[in-house]
Formats: structure tokens, sequence, C-alpha cells
């Protein structure tokens, strides 16, 4: 999933506090697992803002509501007339939410209230981890279902690189050796020759060449 936190409320409010009708717009899938963007946190930040008006002494008429996902547009139906309505809009939702409301109503202002950070898991409850960097060359097969891109400080692609010291990273002493984990993990699973076997070196000019990357789907398309 996609992990976000909020900003700061005094950032949002100078991006915000020009406007007069304003709506903060939740996203009840990604960030409302991390308690970051939900429904319930777009609430929570619409009443904040309203004290803060009221503080400051502006006029400003602020509304919360709230959306299955921000990525895509049938999800938005019954919340067009109030994104209509508004003057800017306040996006509880990651950065890709944030970008297709900017692009699906282009007139109107669309601010971030939270800062992207990571794909991740649950760890535990409270507790949210890095797992994914979206790199585009997925070696999961290879490295036993743990991710070094995003596991490893160093982004060893054939590690480890020396420097861990029982099984804790060089760079970081709370962090676990990506490449301790994927040894023992190969191990169980009796798969130790991948171990053998080289991962190419990331080439992120491929990857990234062109700009933005598409998925395109002929089959799904109308």
């Amino acid at each position: 999933m996609i992990v976000a936190e909020q900003k700061p409320l005094e950032e949002i409010w100078e991006m915000v506090k020009g406007h007069q009708r304003l709506l903060v717009l939740g996203c009840n899938t990604c960030v409302a697992v991390c308690h970051q963007g939900g429904s319930k946190e777009a609430e929570i930040i619409a009443s904040l803002l309203r004290m803060k008006a009221k503080n400051d002494g502006v006029s400003m008429e602020i509304q919360e509501r709230g959306v299955e996902r921000q990525c895509e547009r049938e999800f938005f139906v019954p919340q067009e007339k109030a994104i209509d309505n508004a003057d800017a809009v306040l996006s509880t939702a990651c950065g890709i939410g944030v970008q297709f409301i900017a692009s699906a109503w282009p007139r109107t202002p669309v601010y971030p209230a939270l800062n992207t950070t990571f794909l991740g898991a649950v760890e535990e409850m409270g507790i949210f981890a890095e797992r994914c960097q979206a790199c585009g060359s997925c070696v999961l097969g290879q490295t036993g279902g743990i991710c070094p891109m995003s596991r490893c400080a160093k982004r060893v692609l054939n590690g480890p690189c020396g420097g861990s010291v029982q099984g804790r990273c060089e760079i970081n002493k709370e962090t676990e050796c990506a490449w301790q984990l994927i040894v023992e993990r190969l191990d169980k699973l009796g798969q130790m020759e991948r171990y053998e076997e080289l991962a190419p070196i990331q080439d992120w000019s491929t990857d990234r060449a062109g700009g933005p990357r598409t998925l395109v789907r002929e089959d799904l398309k109308a």
C-alpha cells in the first residue's frame, strides 16, 4: 500500500488560507489504512482548519467529504457537486490522488495535505514499513520474496556488501541486513542456488526513459 504522513497544519494553512470555500477530501484506501488520509482524518483536518480560521479572523467555509479511491474517476461521482462548488480542494490522498483531481478539475486549485513517503506493509498495529520502491525490475523471485532495493540501505542487488555485523546494517544498526534475511529465506526454501545468480545493475536510464511510465492493456481498452 502507499504510505503517507500528514503535513504540519501551518504548512497546510499557508496553502489554503486565501480561499473562501474549501473542500477537504479524504481517500479511504491506502492512506486510510495508515490513519493519515481517510474520511476520519479529513474530518479532523477540517476541524483544525476551522479553528485556525476562526482564531486568525479569516472567513472560510470548510467542508469535508470522502471517496473510496482518489485515483479512479468513477468513485468521484457522489462528490462531483461538492468539488464543483469549492474554490479549492485539500486532498488527503497520496500524490497520485492529488494529481488525478487536478487533471479532472483543471480550474480548481488542489493542494496536498499529506507527504507521500513509500510503498509499505503493515508490520503490526501502528507500524508501517517500506517494502517496495516500484523500480520496475522486480527481483523478488530470485531473492526469496525480500526486496533488496527497499530493504538494503545501499540498494545492493548482489549482496551482502560485507559491512553487516551480526545481521545488522553497518549504516543503521537498528536495521536488519536485507541480504542476511535473503540468504536465510533462500536456505529455508531450499533455493540457495538462486544466491549464485547475478542480478544485472539497475538501469534507471532504461526503466525511466521517456518520463512517466504507462501500462497499457489493449484487452481492457474500450
